[in-house]
Formats: structure tokens, sequence, C-alpha cells
């Protein structure tokens, strides 16, 4: 299969690209604006690699797309969040799978009804937030909620390294909603909270406690109707260095006063200048995810998932999902038809052989009380 990683060379797709290269069933194609930077990686890569210019933004996509005889476009040129179903749509009329990483919350909510016709008259697969969020998330909701009868609470903080590598694009998705109100289930009912205005305590098993503020992602969204979640969701992001988590909190206050309309618009500045607090930080990074409810047997139960990634590995986990569905469809082994949320697609399992080859812990507790 012609599997074409859209946005090839950047953060994600990188990793991607690395991760299928070789497979005997995977002919990759590394596509991107700069067709020298796309073959300069396909010739590190060897095994056949091959570097493409592809503009996504460009007029006749679908033709390029069918030209090259893609059977499947992996989309990675992020940010999502202002971002149309115009890959999604070419990838249907050129007759190929689709896949995304994609954290926007509209992005993904919408994706199914938006394309599932498109994709089921074609026989054709396309799933979008197969990344973090939420496909492991939901992965590690399922393992720890197996077999019960109801859930009362869901909430996931994500913790990043400070010296992983970061993406331009990811911190433009960040700050997209910065100091927006976002819709939240809270107390068994929706409400609204600022992102990232609010950091509040965490606790991780393997890292040191840090403050995570509310950001919006697909699960606020996907995860109260999915799993009937009866008292709150919530999804966090807890950065290591307090003084670059207080300046997220200044700028969400600075747009809630109408004082900074786009913060979006410094992302390129942001992305130079993170490296200025890289010396208070460490290459340790992590997630956890806790789930309360009622168990099999009717009884009040909560458990978390924590995963440490060390060594700056952290960015290799938003790519897992996708790498992991990537190989399904080239080996032949069956995908639903037509359009989905990568909600429940993947088994906690199928994640394990990844994280081992990063070195990457993991641990599942039951806890008694708040954390």
């Amino acid at each position: 299969m012609n599997v074409l990683v859209l946005g090839g060379y950047g953060n994600f797709g990188t990793r991607i690209c690395k991760a299928l290269a070789g497979h005997p069933q995977i002919h990759l194609q590394i596509a991107g604006r700069h067709a020298g930077k796309a073959q300069a990686l396909a010739d590190t890569l060897g095994g056949g690699a091959e570097g493409v210019a592809l503009d996504h933004e460009a007029p006749g996509l679908a033709a390029k797309l069918k030209a090259l005889d893609a059977g499947l476009v992996i989309h990675t040129a992020g940010p999502f969040q202002a971002q149309a179903y115009g890959v999604a749509l070419a990838a249907a009329q050129a007759g190929a799978h689709y896949i995304d990483l994609a954290d926007g919350r509209r992005f993904v909510c919408d994706f199914p009804a938006a394309l599932h016709s498109a994709f089921a008259s074609t026989g054709r697969t396309a799933v979008a937030g197969a990344s973090t969020v939420p496909a492991l998330s939901s992965a590690v909701v399922d393992a720890l909620s197996a077999g019960w009868q109801s859930i009362d609470t869901i909430d996931i903080c994500i913790a990043p390294a400070q010296r992983a590598p970061r993406g331009e694009a990811t911190l433009a998705a960040v700050l997209s909603y910065c100091g927006l109100p976002i819709a939240v289930w809270e107390d068994g009912r929706w409400q609204h909270r600022l992102g990232w205005a609010q950091p509040t305590p965490v606790h991780f098993l393997r890292l040191r406690p840090r403050r995570g503020a509310v950001c919006d992602i697909p699960d606020l969204e996907l995860f109260p109707a999915h799993y009937r979640v009866a008292r709150r969701v919530s999804f966090r992001a807890a950065l290591e260095v307090g003084l670059a988590q207080s300046a997220f909190s200044v700028l969400a206050r600075l747009r809630q006063w109408g004082w900074l309309k786009q913060p979006e618009k410094l992302a390129a500045l942001m992305h130079r200048g993170g490296g200025l607090f890289d010396a208070l930080g460490t290459p340790l990074g992590g997630m956890v995810v806790r789930v309360s409810g009622s168990n099999a047997q009717g009884q009040p139960s909560q458990r978390a998932w924590h995963i440490a990634a060390d060594h700056d590995h952290g960015p290799e986990i938003p790519c897992m999902a996708a790498i992991l569905l990537a190989r399904q469809l080239a080996e032949g082994q069956p995908l639903p038809i037509g359009a989905w949320t990568s909600t429940g697609l993947l088994p906690l399992d199928a994640f394990a052989p990844e994280f081992a080859k990063w070195g990457m812990q993991t641990d599942t507790v039951d806890e008694v009380g708040p954390h």
C-alpha cells in the first residue's frame, strides 16, 4: 500500500515516517511543500521511501493523490482548529483511506457527520483524532473501567517535558483557545471554563506535581455521551516549568479582557523563545487518566493510569495511534468503513509494544480519595 504522510518532515510526521519506513506492505511517500526536505528525509530512511512535493491547500489535491496512487493519506499538517475538511474530501475522491492527528474539538467531533457518506460510498475508512486524544485516552478509559456498571468522572492530564521538541503548529493550536470559554461537563451539566486561565495542582506517580490548566480537546465533548458520564469530564495540560504555565495564564486573562485578540499569532515568537525555559526543565514527561464510578459489583471505585516518557520521547505518544492504524490497513486488517473519530478503535494493549520501544513506564493503580 502507498502510504502518503502529509507534513511528513514535520515534528510528528517525521516520527510517523520513521516508524512506517521499511514495513513490507508499505511504500512510504513523504509529502510536503518543499520537495528537497521531503526527499532528504526519504534518503535517510531508505527502503524505497520517496519525497513528494505537495501543498495540501493548493487546488487539485484529489487529482494529485490519485496520480500518486495513494492508498492511505495520513494528515499531520496542523493546526487543525481552523482547518476545513479539504484533505479528507480529497482523499475520499481519490479512493484512499484517511487518518489524521487532529486535536481540534470541532474538527474531530463534526468529522463523522460531515464525511461518513463520502468514505462509505467508496468503501474506505477515515479516522479523525488518531493521536493521544481521543485514541489513546479512550483506550485507557476502556481498560480502567472494563466491566463497570457506570462512570462518574473522567479526569485526564498531559504533562509534556519542557525539553521535548516542540512544533510551532502545535503551539498555535494551543494558543487558539487560550482565554476562550470552553464547554465542559461538570457537576452533571454543561458549564464554561476559560482555556489555560486557572491552573490547579495535579498528582503524577513518576513525575513531580504540576499545575494543570483546562484545554479544549475532543474528549470533553465525546466522552460524556460515549461513556454516559454522570458528573465530570476534564482535560488539563500541565507544563513542567511553572513560569511557562503562568505565562499562558496571563495570555488567557489578556484575551478575556480584550487586550489580546489572537494569541495564536504569537506561536512563532513563543516557539523560538520556548528554549529559554529548558534549563529549568527535564526530558521527563507523561500523562495520567483517572476514572471513578461503580465497578462490576456496584461498589465505588477509582482507578488511575500513568505513563512516564523520559529522554524527550514524549512526542512519540501522539503519533502511535496513527502508526498502529496505518499498519492495520496495510496488513489487510479491517477497520470500519466510513468516517469515524478514533474513540474506542484501539485497545490499550495495542500500544504496549510502542511504549516498550521507547522505554516508557506505565502504571495502573487503585486510588482512594481525591487527587
